[in-house]
């Protein structure tokens, strides 16, 4: 039987992608042998991205359970985002929203920082509104 660590090791890129998604985790424990993993999601496209990594890491989820049920409470709040090396707003705006187009969004909430939507840092911090 695997231990936490041991599971924890396994499932790091998930772990991962519940940080980066803003899951708020209640338990992530070894229970029968399974890793369990619950926590509330600020949405479903939130959820459904920790899913698609449990399922390319383990597609036989053999010995995992997760639950995230959606808490929107959670999505009212702004992300924050920090700039990555070949980065653009749309990249970013698929990312969090699924479309690209909707960079407009990033632009309008970071005018304090961005003078155009085209002129983005490595490194710069960027706020993320809700979809």
């Amino acid at each position: 039987m695997a231990s936490l660590d041991e599971l924890k090791s396994k499932y790091r890129t998930v772990i991962e992608q519940i940080e980066t998604q803003r899951i708020v985790m209640h338990n992530l424990h070894v229970q029968d042998g399974k890793l369990v993993l619950k926590g509330s999601a600020p949405s479903l496209d939130a959820a459904n991205r920790v899913w698609d990594e449990i399922k390319r890491v383990n597609p036989r989820l053999d010995d995992i359970v997760a639950d995230f049920p959606v808490d929107t409470s959670l999505a009212a709040a702004a992300q924050s985002y920090t700039v990555q090396a070949g980065d653009t707003l749309s990249k970013i705006s698929k990312r969090f929203y699924g479309n690209a187009n909707d960079y407009m969004k990033i632009f309008e909430a970071n005018r304090d920082q961005l003078t155009n939507p085209d002129s983005i840092r490595v490194g710069q911090q960027l706020k993320i509104p809700a979809a």
